[in-house]
């Protein structure tokens, strides 16, 4: 069993089920909110925090050591406009974010399941968009990132025929030259072993 990590750091949110969270009030301002999904090591967050300093970023795992190794990365940089929090993501959303609150939604490279027994597993599928797309306001942006390509093409076929959502790039998935956009180090990874990185980006409308 893995043993629990006791995260000390300021960032990081303790989040009780019966409690609303007012963000308002967390961050000290009225920024927009943006939510990554899978924070990992944080490396992706930490970096596009820094660009966005008139964003507030909400990163979420649901695996302990990587919310402390996400935290200690905001602390070591200073950077103070991200929250982090280990929740599982539907149910966070249901509870804590309040309708149309989201500028950005960030999901890169989360588990593929590749087992086609085990895809249902998989959390960006067509009925999450539909439940995610009222909590994204209206100009919000949805960024996607996998380098298993049948996640990719799953995704980009479904999300053409969601309603709600204007694609933003051309339909060649192998392309990722997204001005502006950090690979995360998984990211870096698979680039240096060959594997493409499938991208998607849509925006609400």
């Amino acid at each position: 069993m893995q043993r629990m990590i006791e995260i000390s750091s300021p960032l990081f949110l303790r989040c009780e089920a019966e409690s609303q969270i007012d963000w308002k009030s967390i961050f000290g301002n009225d920024h927009p909110l943006a939510l990554e999904i899978g924070c990992g090591i944080g490396d992706f967050i930490a970096k596009t925090a820094q660009d966005r300093p008139d964003i507030n970023f909400i990163a979420i795992d649901y695996y302990n050591k990587g919310c402390d190794s996400t935290c200690r990365r905001l602390d070591k940089l200073g950077i103070t406009n991200v929250r982090v929090l280990r929740v599982e993501a539907r149910e966070f959303i249901a509870a804590q974010m309040p309708e149309n609150s989201l500028a950005a939604l960030y999901i890169n490279c989360p588990d593929p399941w590749p087992k086609k027994r085990h895809r249902k597993r998989r959390l960006v599928n067509s009925p999450f968009m539909e439940f995610v797309r009222g909590y994204l306001r209206p100009g919000a942006d949805f960024y996607f990132a996998t380098d298993f390509e049948d996640y990719g093409e799953d995704v980009a076929q479904f999300m053409a025929a969601q309603e709600g959502y204007a694609n933003l790039l051309a339909p060649d998935l192998s392309r990722f030259d997204l001005d502006g956009y950090h690979r995360s180090k998984y990211m870096l990874k698979f680039m240096s072993e060959g594997k493409p990185i499938h991208f998607v980006h849509y925006r609400r409308i």
